[in-house]
């Protein structure tokens, strides 16, 4: 069997992983240690982010003529790619904030949700806060002048009642 028809399930499972992705992060993790890979591999998984280290010739053979065609030219090295098919932010998110804790993982490169991001625009990709965040800030804010408003009409009502008494 030749090498290629070896390598040919894996580029395909490369690309089945990035289709339908929301989501993509492609860090260096050279220098992690195996307890600090371990907890970012949790982390991840917790999150719902599917986390692979493959060779960089497969993965450049897997995103030829894709959206992540970008990452092409940042793939060398000992590379790992972090994807989510959900949560468009959360591979930023969670990355980002273990590289601070590990200073060793770079974050190179992002794409999400069809937008090719550097380093930096990794950075700010994390700070966005996740979908259920967001949505419950907004919910509290629409909340909040009902509440106010019930709040001020039982205070009339009991004023009222008081007063007439």
């Amino acid at each position: 069997m030749a090498k290629v028809e070896l390598k040919a399930p894996i580029v395909d499972e490369i690309k089945a992983n990035l289709d339908g992705a929301c989501g993509v992060v492609l860090v260096n993790y050279q220098g992690l240690t195996v307890a600090e890979d371990t907890e970012l591999r949790k982390q991840l998984r917790e999150a719902g982010v599917v986390y692979k280290v493959y060779k960089n010739t497969l993965v450049k053979r897997a995103i030829a003529g894709t959206e992540f065609e970008n990452f092409t030219e940042l793939l060398d090295g000992t590379n790992a790619i972090a994807i989510s098919k959900d949560d468009a932010t959360a591979p930023a998110r969670v990355l980002a904030k273990f590289a601070e804790k590990a200073e060793a993982l770079e974050l190179k490169a992002a794409v999400v949700e069809g937008t090719f991001y550097d380093k930096d625009g990794v950075k700010v990709i994390a700070s966005i806060p996740s979908r259920e965040e967001l949505l419950s800030k907004l919910l509290g804010s629409m909340q909040s002048p009902i509440t106010n408003f019930a709040r001020v009409i039982k205070q009339i009502a009991e004023k009222n009642e008081n007063g007439a008494a």
